[in-house]
């Protein structure tokens, strides 16, 4: 399927005039680190054409398509020693994040079930060598130096895994991207102020916990002190969650998740998690059960770092996906609830992150596992109920929206 240069121009120009340097696009001399596979070939010679158009400059991270016949991660995971799968060059990945302003993922799947069959264990050990470059990432952008954005490019693989003809997933991504509007850039600035009123709404609240209830979930996650509701403000394309990090410690009850989630290659299916005092107790799933406890078993992945709302009245995605980049945005008839087990977004602090030490987020109960950040999703109709720091209650989203004063 050929991209219309039209629709490629204009989702470069969504990337890089919106969604980098969170939702106020780069600015002239910002270094962009852009990744992505062969197969985005168009999207990534746009959106880097894009950069340089906007006076700024292009790191590349081009790829070879992960495929089962041709994949080099699935290569080195077949092959190569336990020092190879967890080899992570700290000068190179050191000098990548000191030297760019923002980074941009394409994010895309030539063969989605490229890594099956392969030991969870081996691909979570691949996964964890990246874990100090994601501390790297984290530590320059709560100094407020560094961006970053996702955006999706689909493919046949992926539009098989959805049940969808390519069209169909593409009709999908031009839709949530509003990359039919005549100036794109534009509809998302105005959409996310929309979305930056509910939030502000939120705020206002001083909410203490949130109760989560509907026919398979019965949840209820402590929001903590110090703590301030998100947008998504470019940083996903598309992004219309609301989000905080919550102070893990006070998640307690169960949930079922109605959507898979796609964790180190594998789909994993029909997962229910119960938590009590913060910690996953017990967990199970219908398909690849063990790709989901060997993530839980990291450390610290047993614990909630995302708690995130997303009203449908905004979201235009309508389908699953088979990607979470999407169907953590999905609107659809009720939205869509869903926690990240992992690391929590500090940025959620309603004070200087700077200035905090890693005892200090750990006394608020932000969790730490710059190993794991898993989005899991569900989109049954459920009723969200908040206690507030003056102990009264009120709903505050039902029927897929939110319902605020």
């Amino acid at each position: 399927m050929k991209l219309d240069e039209t629709l490629l121009k204009k989702y470069a120009q969504v990337m890089v005039r919106y969604a980098l340097n969170n939702g106020h696009g780069i600015n002239k001399g910002d270094t962009v680190f852009l990744v992505g596979q062969e197969c985005t070939r168009d999207l990534f010679t746009a959106i880097a054409k894009e950069i340089y158009t906007a006076g700024g400059n292009v790191i590349t991270n081009y790829l070879p398509n992960n495929t089962r016949d041709n994949s080099l991660p699935r290569f080195l995971l077949q092959n190569g020693a336990d020092e190879q799968i967890s080899f992570f060059a700290k000068p190179y990945w050191q000098g990548i994040v000191d030297s760019s302003d923002h980074l941009l993922f394409i994010i895309s799947e030539p063969d989605i079930h490229y890594l099956e069959g392969l030991p969870s264990s081996k691909i979570s050990m691949m996964n964890s060598a990246r874990a100090p470059y994601m501390k790297m990432r984290e530590e320059k952008e709560q100094a407020g130096k560094l961006s970053w954005s996702l955006c999706l490019y689909g493919t046949q693989s992926m539009a098989d895994e959805a049940g969808l003809t390519l069209e169909e997933y593409w009709e999908q991504i031009i839709e949530a991207c509003y990359l039919q509007e005549d100036d794109p850039v534009m509809k998302w600035k105005t959409v996310q102020k929309e979305i930056e009123d509910i939030k502000d709404k939120l705020d206002a609240l001083k909410i203490e916990k949130l109760h989560i209830k509907c026919e398979d979930v019965d949840l209820e996650v402590q929001i903590g002190q110090h703590r301030k509701w998100l947008s998504g403000g470019g940083k996903n394309i598309p992004s219309f969650e609301i989000f905080t990090s919550p102070d893990w410690r006070g998640t307690n009850g169960s949930i079922h998740f109605n959507q898979p989630l796609y964790y180190s290659g594998k789909r994993i299916s029909g997962v229910s998690l119960q938590f009590e005092n913060g910690i996953v107790v017990t967990s199970s799933a219908t398909e690849n059960e063990d790709a989901l406890k060997e993530m839980i078993a990291q450390e610290n992945a047993d614990k909630v770092g995302e708690f995130s709302l997303t009203d449908k009245r905004h979201s235009r995605i309508t389908k699953f996906m088979a990607t979470t980049l999407f169907d953590e945005n999905m609107g659809g008839a009720y939205g869509n609830t869903h926690i990240a087990l992992g690391n929590a977004y500090k940025d959620t602090f309603t004070g200087d992150m700077s200035s905090v030490t890693d005892d200090q987020w750990a006394s608020m109960g932000y969790n730490s596992c710059p190993k794991v950040h898993t989005d899991i999703i569900s989109t049954s109709n459920r009723t969200v109920t908040a206690t507030l720091c003056d102990n009264t209650q009120k709903v505050i989203y039902q029927e897929g929206q939110f319902v605020l004063d």
